[in-house]
C-alpha cells in the first residue's frame, strides 16, 4: 500500500512537462509576454483549489460530515476558496458558453475571500489585469474552444496538487519557475522585464547571502525570482521579503509566486520604485540588511525631473542623466540599507563602471564612502533582451577599515547555449569562493588569480580617476604565439605549387570542351 501511494506522488518532470504543453492552448494567438500570465493564473488556481478540496476532505472526515464544524476549520486556512471559485466548478461548466465570464467571477471571488492576501496597497486584485473574457483570445467560439482545452489540460489526473501528493517538496513553486524561465525564453526583449536567469539570482544571492533574520528587498523584484533565491540563501526560515514591481501584471505574479514557494508574509507592493517608492515606515524609507536588484539597464525618462526635490534626499550625491537611471537604482539601493551593516548585489551594464559627468561624480563619491567591495564582470548573451556583457556591483557598509576593491573577471567562463549563455555551478562558485576570501580579509592587494580576478588600493582607483572598469585592473592581455615565417612561407610555396596543377587540369578541359 505504501508503495502505491509513494507512486502517486507528483514529480517535477511530470508536472513541468503538463503546464508546458497546456500553453499549446495560446501558442501563435497572442504573445508568449502576454499568454504566461494565463498559464501561470490558472496554474495558482488549480493549486489553491487543491489545496481547498483536501482540507475540505480531512476536515469531514475529522468531524464525522458536521457542516458548521468544517466550515468553522476551514476559515483559519491559508486561503478561503468560495464554491463556484474552486477549478473542479469550472471545470464541471467548461462547455458553458460564458465560461471567459466564469473563469472571471472565480478570479474576482478569490480575490474578495482573501483580501490581506490578493489585494495591493490600495484594495485593488492581483488578477485585475487578467481577462479570460478577452477579445484578444479570438471570437467567442474560439475563445471558448480554448478555454475548455485549458481547463481539461489542468485537469489532468497526474496535476493533483494537494500537499500530500506533492511529497512535501518545493514542486510547485519550481514549476512555477520552470514556466516563467520558458516563458522569459520566449518572450525575447520583453523577458527582461520579468525575469533574471535563474543562475545569475543564484550568483547574487550567494554573493550577498543574508543572515538569519534579515530584511531583504528587491525594488524592481519582477515576478519575484532573485527575492526567492536570496531567502533560500539564508539557510531557515528567519527572514522577511519585501519587493515593489511596476508592471502590474508582473507584481501579481511575484504576489502568487510567494504563495507557491511558502512564502506567506511577503510584502510585494505595485509601483514605481523611483518615482513612488511603497516600501516606507512612517514618512521614511524602509531599511533593509540586504537590497538586491536586476533594474533595466540605462532606463530613460527614468524620472530625473523630480530627483532634485525628492522627498528622501536619495540623490544627495548627484542626478544622474535623464537618459540612463543605473545610478538612480543603485542610489536608492544603497540609501535603503541599514548603515554599518547593509549589503548591495545589483545587475549593471558596464557603461555605469566608467562613464563621466554626473554618473562619474556620483561613482567616485560612493568609492571615497568606502561602499564599494566587488565588481564582478559576467559573459556576454546571459540576459534575456540583451546580448551586452553585464557586471554585477557589491557595496558594502560594513567594511570597516578596508578601502580595497575586489575585481573579477569572470567572463569567459560559461556554457555556450543555443540562444543564451549559461552560468555553470562550477563558474558561480569560482567566484563566490573568490569573493568570500576577500571579504574575509584573506587577500591582499595585487593579482589573486591570473587574468580573473585582483584586488585594487583605494589609492589605485584615485590613480585611475575612479574609473572601475574592469580591464584596468584584471590582466587578461593573451600574447599572440610567435609565428615559424620558414614554415609560413614553406606552406605558401607547397599550396601556389597545388593552385598552379589545379589551374593547369582546368586549361586542359577548357580546350578539351572548346571553351576559351
Amino acid at each position: 500500500m505504501a508503495d502505491q501511494e509513494k507512486s502517486k506522488i507528483i514529480n517535477q518532470e511530470d508536472i513541468n512537462s503538463i503546464v508546458w504543453n497546456a500553453c499549446d492552448t495560446f501558442r501563435g494567438i497572442i504573445d508568449p509576454a502576454q499568454y504566461k500570465d494565463y498559464i501561470l493564473t490558472m496554474l495558482f488556481l488549480k493549486y489553491v483549489s487543491d489545496v481547498w478540496e483536501d482540507k475540505k476532505e480531512q476536515y469531514a472526515k475529522k468531524y464525522k460530515g458536521d457542516k458548521k464544524r468544517i466550515e468553522r476549520a476551514l476559515r483559519h486556512e491559508r486561503f478561503i476558496v468560495p464554491e463556484h471559485c474552486t477549478f473542479r466548478y469550472l471545470f464541471e461548466h467548461r462547455n458553458e458558453p460564458n465560461i471567459g465570464e466564469l473563469i472571471n467571477e472565480a478570479l474576482r471571488g478569490l480575490e474578495e475571500a482573501n483580501r490581506g492576501k490578493l489585494a495591493g496597497e490600495d484594495g485593488s486584485g492581483v488578477f485585475r489585469n487578467i481577462d479570460f473574457n478577452s477579445s484578444n483570445l479570438g471570437d467567442t467560439k474560439d475563445k471558448n474552444a480554448r478555454l475548455k482545452n485549458l481547463l481539461i489540460d489542468f485537469s489532468d489526473e497526474r496535476l493533483d496538487l494537494r500537499p500530500s501528493q506533492l511529497g512535501g517538496n518545493d514542486i510547485i513553486g519550481n514549476a512555477y519557475e520552470f514556466l516563467i524561465s520558458r516563458f522569459a525564453s520566449d518572450a525575447g526583449k520583453k523577458a527582461g522585464e520579468f525575469y533574471t536567469p535563474a543562475a545569475v539570482s543564484t550568483l547574487i544571492a550567494k554573493l550577498t547571502k543574508s543572515p538569519p533574520g534579515a530584511r531583504i528587498c528587491d525594488p524592481t523584484c519582477g515576478s519575484g525570482s532573485l527575492l526567492i533565491k536570496a531567502a533560500k540563501e539564508v539557510g531557515s526560515d528567519n527572514f522577511s521579503l519585501y519587493g515593489q514591481e511596476s508592471n502590474g501584471s508582473t507584481w501579481a505574479l511575484a504576489v502568487m509566486n510567494m504563495f507557491l514557494h511558502g512564502i506567506d508574509n511577503a510584502v510585494i507592493r505595485w509601483g514605481d520604485t523611483i518615482r513612488n517608492p511603497k516600501l516606507k515606515e512612517g514618512d521614511r524609507l524602509m531599511k533593509f540588511d540586504t537590497v538586491v536588484a536586476n533594474p533595466p539597464f540605462s532606463l530613460d525618462k527614468w524620472g530625473a525631473d523630480f530627483a532634485a526635490n525628492d522627498p528622501y534626499n536619495r540623490f544627495w550625491r548627484g542626478i544622474p542623466p535623464k537618459s540612463k537611471g543605473d545610478w538612480a537604482f543603485i542610489t536608492h539601493m544603497i540609501e535603503t540599507t541599514y548603515e554599518g551593516r547593509g549589503k548591495v548585489g545589483v545587475v549593471v551594464p558596464h557603461g555605469v563602471l566608467f562613464r563621466g559627468a554626473a554618473e562619474g561624480k556620483i561613482r567616485r563619491k560612493v568609492i571615497e564612502e568606502n561602499l564599494v567591495e566587488a565588481v564582478i564582470g559576467l559573459p556576454a548573451n546571459l540576459f534575456y533582451g540583451t546580448g551586452i556583457p553585464a557586471a554585477i556591483l557589491i557595496f558594502n557598509k560594513g567594511k570597516s577599515d578596508n578601502t580595497n576593491v575586489l575585481f573579477i573577471d569572470a567572463s569567459r567562463e560559461y556554457e555556450s547555449g543555443k540562444n543564451q549563455n549559461v552560468l555553470r555551478e562550477q563558474d558561480i562558485d569560482h567566484i563566490v569562493q573568490t569573493y568570500r576570501k576577500f571579504s574575509s580579509g584573506k587577500q591582499s592587494p595585487g593579482v589573486v588569480e591570473e587574468k580573473y580576478a585582483y584586488v585594487a588600493t583605494f589609492e589605485e582607483i584615485e590613480e585611475n580617476e575612479f574609473n572601475l572598469n574592469i580591464p584596468r585592473y584584471v590582466d587578461t592581455f593573451e600574447e599572440d604565439p610567435e609565428i615559424d615565417i620558414t614554415a609560413v612561407q614553406k606552406e605558401i610555396e607547397e599550396l601556389e605549387k597545388e593552385l598552379a596543377k589545379v589551374q593547369k587540369k582546368m586549361a586542359e578541359y577548357l580546350k578539351e570542351l572548346n571553351l576559351n
